[in-house]
Protein backbone atom coordinates (compact mmCIF):
# COMPACT_ATOMS: atom_id res chain seq x y z
CA UNK A 1 0.00 0.00 0.00
CA UNK A 2 1.46 3.80 -1.19
CA UNK A 3 1.44 6.20 1.30
CA UNK A 4 1.26 9.87 0.42
CA UNK A 5 1.59 12.85 2.23
CA UNK A 6 -0.62 15.70 1.75
CA UNK A 7 1.79 18.94 2.41
CA UNK A 8 0.05 21.81 3.83
CA UNK A 9 3.07 24.39 2.82
CA UNK A 10 1.69 27.27 4.58
CA UNK A 11 2.18 27.68 8.39
CA UNK A 12 0.72 31.54 8.07
CA UNK A 13 -2.13 33.13 11.01
CA UNK A 14 -5.99 32.92 9.36
CA UNK A 15 -4.00 30.95 6.07
CA UNK A 16 -6.92 29.26 3.37
CA UNK A 17 -4.79 26.02 3.39
CA UNK A 18 -6.03 24.23 5.87
CA UNK A 19 -9.50 23.77 3.97
CA UNK A 20 -7.80 23.30 1.08
CA UNK A 21 -5.71 20.35 2.29
CA UNK A 22 -8.85 19.15 3.81
CA UNK A 23 -10.43 19.14 0.59
CA UNK A 24 -7.68 17.25 -1.56
CA UNK A 25 -7.74 14.64 1.90
CA UNK A 26 -11.26 14.10 1.73
CA UNK A 27 -11.21 13.97 -2.12
CA UNK A 28 -8.55 11.61 -2.77
CA UNK A 29 -9.82 9.18 0.33
CA UNK A 30 -12.87 9.04 -0.99
CA UNK A 31 -11.42 7.39 -4.56
CA UNK A 32 -10.57 4.19 -2.66
CA UNK A 33 -7.36 3.70 -4.50
CA UNK A 34 -6.04 1.52 -1.86
CA UNK A 35 -3.54 4.41 -1.09
CA UNK A 36 -3.07 5.84 2.56
CA UNK A 37 -3.09 9.66 2.59
CA UNK A 38 -2.43 11.51 5.47
CA UNK A 39 -2.09 15.57 5.79
CA UNK A 40 1.47 16.74 6.85
CA UNK A 41 1.08 20.15 8.33
CA UNK A 42 4.02 22.31 8.11
CA UNK A 43 2.78 24.60 11.15
CA UNK A 44 3.34 21.95 13.92
CA UNK A 45 6.89 21.38 13.14
CA UNK A 46 9.04 24.36 14.85
CA UNK A 47 12.09 23.98 12.61
CA UNK A 48 14.68 26.89 12.55
CA UNK A 49 15.57 29.01 9.66
CA UNK A 50 18.50 26.13 8.13
CA UNK A 51 21.64 27.96 9.15
CA UNK A 52 20.59 29.82 11.68
CA UNK A 53 22.69 30.55 14.51
CA UNK A 54 20.88 28.86 17.84
CA UNK A 55 21.08 29.99 21.35
CA UNK A 56 21.69 26.60 23.35
CA UNK A 57 18.73 26.65 25.08
CA UNK A 58 16.88 26.17 21.88
CA UNK A 59 19.37 23.83 20.28
CA UNK A 60 17.81 20.75 21.53
CA UNK A 61 14.36 21.66 20.35
CA UNK A 62 15.06 22.59 16.88
CA UNK A 63 16.70 19.23 16.33
CA UNK A 64 13.61 17.11 17.83
CA UNK A 65 11.57 19.29 15.27
CA UNK A 66 14.13 18.58 12.54
CA UNK A 67 14.39 14.91 12.71
CA UNK A 68 10.67 14.62 13.00
CA UNK A 69 10.20 16.31 10.22
CA UNK A 70 12.73 14.50 8.65
CA UNK A 71 11.09 10.92 9.78
CA UNK A 72 7.70 11.72 8.89
CA UNK A 73 8.81 12.87 5.41
CA UNK A 74 10.76 9.65 4.97
CA UNK A 75 7.35 7.87 5.74
CA UNK A 76 6.10 8.63 2.60
CA UNK A 77 6.15 7.18 -1.26
CA UNK A 78 4.81 10.26 -2.47
CA UNK A 79 3.39 13.78 -2.09
CA UNK A 80 1.01 16.11 -2.11
CA UNK A 81 1.99 19.85 -1.68
CA UNK A 82 -0.66 22.55 -0.71
CA UNK A 83 0.82 25.84 -1.07
CA UNK A 84 0.00 29.03 -1.67
CA UNK A 85 1.18 31.25 -3.61
CA UNK A 86 3.36 34.44 -2.35
CA UNK A 87 5.42 36.68 -4.59
CA UNK A 88 5.48 34.17 -7.76
CA UNK A 89 6.75 31.72 -5.22
CA UNK A 90 6.07 29.55 -2.46
CA UNK A 91 6.25 30.55 1.07
CA UNK A 92 9.44 31.05 2.83
CA UNK A 93 8.62 28.45 5.49
CA UNK A 94 8.14 25.48 3.25
CA UNK A 95 11.36 26.73 0.85
CA UNK A 96 12.98 26.19 4.36
CA UNK A 97 11.61 23.02 4.95
CA UNK A 98 12.55 21.31 2.21
CA UNK A 99 16.33 22.88 2.64
CA UNK A 100 16.32 20.50 5.63
CA UNK A 101 15.17 17.29 3.10
CA UNK A 102 17.29 15.59 0.48
CA UNK A 103 17.49 11.56 1.01
CA UNK A 104 14.14 11.25 2.30
CA UNK A 105 12.36 12.21 -0.75
CA UNK A 106 15.14 10.72 -3.22
CA UNK A 107 13.24 8.94 -5.95
CA UNK A 108 9.59 9.76 -4.67
CA UNK A 109 6.76 11.89 -6.83
CA UNK A 110 4.77 14.96 -6.19
CA UNK A 111 1.82 16.41 -6.96
CA UNK A 112 0.60 20.23 -6.42
CA UNK A 113 -2.19 21.98 -5.24
CA UNK A 114 -2.14 25.48 -5.36
CA UNK A 115 -4.08 28.90 -4.53
CA UNK A 116 -3.92 32.28 -5.20
CA UNK A 117 -4.57 35.06 -7.70
CA UNK A 118 -3.30 32.34 -10.80
CA UNK A 119 -4.20 29.35 -8.32
CA UNK A 120 -0.39 28.68 -7.54
CA UNK A 121 0.70 27.80 -10.51
CA UNK A 122 3.79 30.19 -10.43
CA UNK A 123 4.40 28.55 -7.00
CA UNK A 124 4.32 25.02 -8.63
CA UNK A 125 6.62 26.59 -10.91
CA UNK A 126 8.69 26.95 -8.37
CA UNK A 127 8.46 23.89 -6.62
CA UNK A 128 9.25 22.07 -9.50
CA UNK A 129 12.78 23.89 -9.83
CA UNK A 130 13.22 22.93 -5.97
CA UNK A 131 12.18 19.37 -6.04
CA UNK A 132 13.97 18.44 -9.16
CA UNK A 133 16.79 19.23 -7.50
CA UNK A 134 15.89 16.51 -4.38
CA UNK A 135 15.17 14.50 -6.60
CA UNK A 136 11.98 14.03 -6.82
CA UNK A 137 9.83 13.80 -9.98
CA UNK A 138 6.91 16.06 -10.37
CA UNK A 139 3.74 15.49 -12.29
CA UNK A 140 2.33 17.27 -14.83
CA UNK A 141 -1.67 17.83 -13.86
CA UNK A 142 -2.43 20.20 -11.11
CA UNK A 143 -5.14 21.47 -8.91
CA UNK A 144 -5.02 25.49 -8.63
CA UNK A 145 -7.81 27.23 -7.04
CA UNK A 146 -8.60 30.99 -7.91
CA UNK A 147 -8.87 33.60 -4.77
CA UNK A 148 -11.17 35.48 -6.75
CA UNK A 149 -13.83 32.23 -7.64
CA UNK A 150 -12.67 29.46 -5.24
CA UNK A 151 -12.88 31.22 -2.04
CA UNK A 152 -15.85 33.55 -0.74
CA UNK A 153 -14.44 37.11 0.19
CA UNK A 154 -10.99 35.17 -0.48
CA UNK A 155 -11.29 33.13 2.67
CA UNK A 156 -14.14 30.78 2.40
CA UNK A 157 -13.13 28.00 0.52
CA UNK A 158 -15.84 26.67 -1.78
CA UNK A 159 -14.18 25.05 -4.94
CA UNK A 160 -15.55 24.85 -8.21
CA UNK A 161 -16.86 21.45 -9.34
CA UNK A 162 -14.49 21.36 -12.28
CA UNK A 163 -11.37 21.01 -9.84
CA UNK A 164 -12.80 17.64 -9.62
CA UNK A 165 -11.15 16.84 -12.78
CA UNK A 166 -7.49 18.07 -12.23
CA UNK A 167 -7.70 16.27 -8.66
CA UNK A 168 -8.37 12.72 -10.76
CA UNK A 169 -5.56 13.45 -13.05
CA UNK A 170 -2.94 14.81 -10.76
CA UNK A 171 -3.38 11.91 -8.41
CA UNK A 172 -3.90 9.32 -10.90
CA UNK A 173 -0.05 10.52 -12.52
CA UNK A 174 0.89 10.67 -8.66
CA UNK A 175 0.51 7.23 -7.82
CA UNK A 176 1.50 5.87 -10.99
CA UNK A 177 4.69 7.52 -10.34
CA UNK A 178 4.80 6.55 -6.91
CA UNK A 179 4.82 3.50 -7.31
CA UNK A 180 6.77 2.99 -10.37
CA UNK A 181 9.63 5.27 -8.11
CA UNK A 182 9.10 2.82 -5.33
CA UNK A 183 10.40 0.02 -7.06
CA UNK A 184 13.72 1.50 -7.59
CA UNK A 185 14.11 2.67 -3.67
CA UNK A 186 13.51 -1.11 -2.82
Amino acid sequence: MLKIGIIQGSVRQGRNGDAVAKWMHDFATKRNDDVTYEIVDLAEYKLPFLGEELPAERQAEAETAIKAWSEKIASFDGYIFVTPEYNHAIGGALKNALDFLNPEVNNKAAGFVGYGSLGGTRAHENLRLILGELQVADVRSAVTFSLMTDFENMSVFKPADFHADNANGMLDQVIAWSSALKTVRN
